[in-house]
């Protein structure tokens, strides 16, 4: 086998790190493959080998033939290393340079290396000795520093100890003196009133405020006492805290182990437990008294103990639990019977005249478990007197809490400058105050849930008289007013105060309730429900009205409550609104003037009409007692009321003017321009003129007579009166052809109309006139009175000022354009006169003469064009301009 033959997977089982050339060799003797036995190399190396065998295995050559191969492969192998080596001779030979370099340098930082290891291990041995030296002195010294802080704590107790013994001497003394001023029971009330305002400036004034100050001195000794013996923590916050060195804050050594100490405890804590007393007997004192120098100075007390938040809140967990159980005596039933019985036995009969009979027997009985029509009387005014004395209660517990959280506030430790309301608020959850409207509202919002739930009794007296006791809350807030920052005013509301108010919505809710019924029996009795088309009169008006101002009045004290009512108002009108609304009959008989009587739609909506005028009427006067964020809520809805009444009056009204306008157009059917007028008759008014007044009688006696409307009735009176005389004039100034026999009859016409409308504005009776006479109707009498005269004026005179004055000038332009060959403007346009007569009405007179102006250049023109003597009409368009001109402004 040649060298090129060899390949690498022929060495690759010598070149195998678990390769044994004894064990290779006796697997090629007994011609067995080998297999290298080393388990300890990885898997991927052991499974290669597992594939090798030796060259031998398959064929079982002879041992000759494997030794010539060994040969071959080792010859083989050494003239490969030859050429590798001949090949790269001269790399080999700077390597080997270089590691003979390389050996001299690792020599060189052995050597150094050796002599590092000895300088640190004579460093460690001149370190060890006295570091260990060291650490014993250390232990020692924090030995003598504890003992030393022993002796130092166990003589600074000594030393305390001694002086609250003398405190405590110095507080007996006093106490001893206070005893013996007292006065005695057997004195009378003026050597007692005295007595006391001698002291309270003397000497026993002075010997209080020094018992005082010896209680706070005895409390801070007590207070560093404690920390003393069994460590700051237990000694709370204080300045005795600070006089402890830091070595004692470990507590490492219990001071009571020492027997001067341990003989003292129990008298330093039977000391503790009668300052304790002293402190928490002058915080109830002071409170009950509101002596806010007397609590401070308790309050002082405790914080030298240590317990000041702890006391503070126990406070007003005792008052917090105290309304509440108050509140829950009050309003429960079983309590409220068993605390009145005197007052029921009387009324069930015990002092009655006869109380020997069964009837009282059983009537008792009765009483005892809930109230009779009899005794009703008597269980209402016991409840309200229990809720006079709870709102009592409350506010001398609210004026305590703000007392002692005044004091908190303004009182300061003298040593660290500590505020006592920032130390109490480090356990309590907020400031006293909030606390006690939050545990006051919860207390009454439960207990007169509860109470509500549990008797019917309580439930009715408190809902139906719950402005009673609104009221008396209003007065508790009053009597807390002077000594709290709350306010309740219509105007500004403190939260704590609505937040008590809204405890009782549950009653406010059933008042409510009860205040609509009342509203909605009211409405139902003015507009029932029953499908049946009722007439309601203005006395129903008037009662709804009269129901809605007895319950805004009712509640008017107070501002959230008369809200509250307004808004059950507003619901009560919109059902008024709806049920009238449905009653209104809106066909075309409901504005039909035919006569001789009016209609039932009429009949009915006139009824309507007055009720919701009356209603209104009275409504409306509510601005003038209320404020305007008040009658804001209810008037849109009285607003409505006169919508509604409106759109029952307007319809009628246009459609009485429709009428008479309708009638007085037909004055155009006359013929004015003959010599004699024979359908008039004689010389009275004409037919249209009678059919008028006719109309207008009517219209006074059965359709407008059943508004009883006061008020409106004569406005609109009026306004048809104007209506009538300006139309009249009008139509009168456009009519023709016009005659002088025409002239008269218009004159007789307009005297008749004057008489008719003096009649139709009369009311009640003929001697009873309201507003004078047609005189007070103002422009619209005025021209009638000045139409007269114009129709006999001559030419010439029509555009004098002086003829024509009180008479508009767009009646005059009419006159000289009826007497002119001149069109009038509404022929000329094609109009009737019914029509021309509404378009001047609904426009403007500077408009109607520019109409008119127009006309006169249109007649010009078509005269040129058409070939027309100028002439004919010059004189009456001079005079039209002459009058345009003098109008123009």
């Amino acid at each position: 086998m040649s060298m090129s033959q060899m390949t690498q997977s022929d060495y690759s089982l010598f070149a195998s790190s678990a390769f044994d050339a004894n064990e290779y060799a006796n697997a090629t003797l007994s011609g067995d493959p080998y297999l290298p036995s080393s388990n300890s190399k990885s898997s991927s190396t052991g499974k290669q080998a597992s594939k090798l065998s030796a060259p031998e295995a398959s064929a079982k050559d002879d041992i000759s033939l494997a030794i010539s191969k060994l040969s071959l492969g080792i010859e083989d192998v050494s003239k490969q290393i030859k050429s590798l080596v001949t090949t790269h001779h001269e790399d080999l030979l700077s390597q080997a340079a270089n590691v003979n370099q390389l050996s001299g340098s690792l020599t060189s930082v052995k050597s150094d290396l050796s002599d590092l290891d000895s300088l640190v291990e004579k460093l460690r041995r001149k370190i060890s000795v006295p570091y260990h030296s060291l650490h014993i002195s250390l232990s020692r010294l924090q030995k003598f520093q504890h003992a030393s802080d022993i002796l130092r704590r166990t003589s600074r107790f000594v030393i305390l100890a001694r002086r609250l013994e003398g405190q405590m001497a110095e507080m007996d003394g006093l106490n001893r003196i206070n005893d013996f001023s007292d006065p005695k029971p057997s004195e009378t009330a003026a050597q007692m009133s005295s007595s006391t305002s001698t002291s309270g400036t003397g000497i026993l004034g002075d010997t209080g405020d020094d018992r005082d100050r010896t209680i706070a001195k005895a409390a801070l000794s007590i207070a560093e006492l404690v920390t003393l013996i069994d460590g700051p923590g237990t000694a709370g916050s204080g300045i005795a805290a600070g006089l402890i060195v830091e070595a004692g804050n470990k507590g490492s050594f219990n001071l009571r182990s020492i027997n001067a100490i341990a003989s003292r405890i129990p008298f330093i804590e039977d000391a503790k437990i009668t300052i304790t007393n002293e402190m928490e007997n002058m915080v109830i004192t002071g409170l009950s008294a509101l002596n806010q120098s007397l609590l401070a100075s308790s309050l002082q007390t405790a914080y030298n103990l240590g317990v000041l938040p702890s006391q503070v809140q126990a406070l007003m967990v005792e008052l917090s639990q105290d309304h509440s159980v108050f509140c829950s005596s009050i309003l429960h039933a079983p309590t409220l019977r068993c605390g009145h019985l005197l007052i029921y036995q009387y009324a069930d009969g015990n002092a009655s005249p006869n109380p020997g009979t069964s009837t009282g027997q059983q009537y008792k009985s009765r009483v005892r478990t809930e109230p009779t029509s009899i005794t009703a009387s008597q269980w209402t005014a016991a409840l309200w007197i229990r809720l006079e004395k709870m709102t009592e209660e409350m506010a001398d517990c609210c004026i305590k809490v703000y007392t002692l959280e005044k004091v908190l506030k303004l009182k300061r430790d003298t040593v660290s400058q500590t505020v006592f309301l920032d130390e109490a608020m480090t356990i309590l959850e907020n400031k006293p105050s909030a606390i006690f409207w939050t545990a006051l509202s919860r207390a009454l919002e439960k207990h007169g849930r509860d109470s509500a739930r549990g008797s019917s009794f309580i439930q009715q007296t408190l809902s139906t008289g719950y402005p009673k006791l609104l009221r008396l809350f209003h007065e508790f807030f009053a009597k807390i007013a002077v000594h709290t920052d709350t306010i309740y005013s219509p105007t500004n509301q403190s939260p704590e105060t609505v937040l008590v108010l809204r405890s009782l919505i549950h009653f406010e809710t059933l008042y409510l309730s009860r205040s609509a019924s009342k509203l909605n029996e009211a409405i139902a009795q003015a507009f029932p429900s029953n499908g049946a088309r009722a007439s309601p009169s203005s006395n129903d008006g008037v009662n709804i009205a009269r129901t809605v101002t007895n319950e805004l009045d009712s509640a008017r004290f107070d501002p959230f409550f008369v809200r509250a009512v307004a808004k059950t108002v507003v619901s009560g009108l919109n059902t008024m609104i709806s049920r009238a609304d449905y009653l209104i009959l809106k066909d075309r008989s409901a504005i039909l003037l035919s006569g001789p009587s009016p209609t039932p739609a009429q009949i009915i909506n006139s009824s309507v009409a007055t009720c919701l005028y009356h209603c209104h009427s009275r409504l409306v006067k509510l601005s003038e007692e209320y404020s305007d964020a008040l009658f804001q809520i209810i008037s849109p809805n009285i607003d409505k009321i006169h919508a509604t009444y409106e759109h029952i009056v307007d319809p009628l009204l246009t459609a009485i003017r429709r009428e008479l306008g309708a009638i007085i157009a037909r004055l155009h059917r006359n013929d004015f321009g003959k010599s004699s007028d024979r359908a008039a008759g004689m010389g009275g008014p004409s037919f249209y003129m009678k059919d008028l007044v006719d109309k207008l009688s009517y219209i006074k006696v059965e359709v407008l007579s059943r508004f009883l409307v006061e008020g409106d009735n004569h406005k609109w009176v009026m306004s048809i009166v104007k209506f009538v005389l300006r139309t009249f004039v009008l139509h009168v100034s456009i009519a023709q052809p016009l005659g002088e026999s025409g002239k008269l009859q218009l004159t007789t016409d307009m005297t008749e109309l004057e008489f008719a409308l003096s009649v139709f504005m009369v009311e009640g009776s003929q001697s009873q006139k309201r507003g004078g006479n047609l005189e007070s109707l103002g422009d619209e009498y005025r021209i009638l009175r000045a139409m007269r005269p114009l129709l006999f004026l001559e030419n010439r005179q029509l555009a004098n000022p002086t003829y024509t004055s009180g008479v508009p000038p767009l009646i005059v332009l009419h006159h000289i354009l009826v007497r002119s060959p001149l069109p009038l403007p509404h022929s000329l346009h094609g109009w009737q006169e019914a029509e021309y007569v509404r378009w001047v009405d609904e426009h403007s007179e500077e408009e109607a003469r520019t109409l008119i102006e127009g006309g006169l250049a249109h007649w010009e023109k078509m005269a040129e064009t058409e070939g027309r003597d100028p002439k004919e009409a010059e004189e009456y368009i001079s005079l039209a301009r002459t009058v345009l001109y003098n109008a123009s402004p």
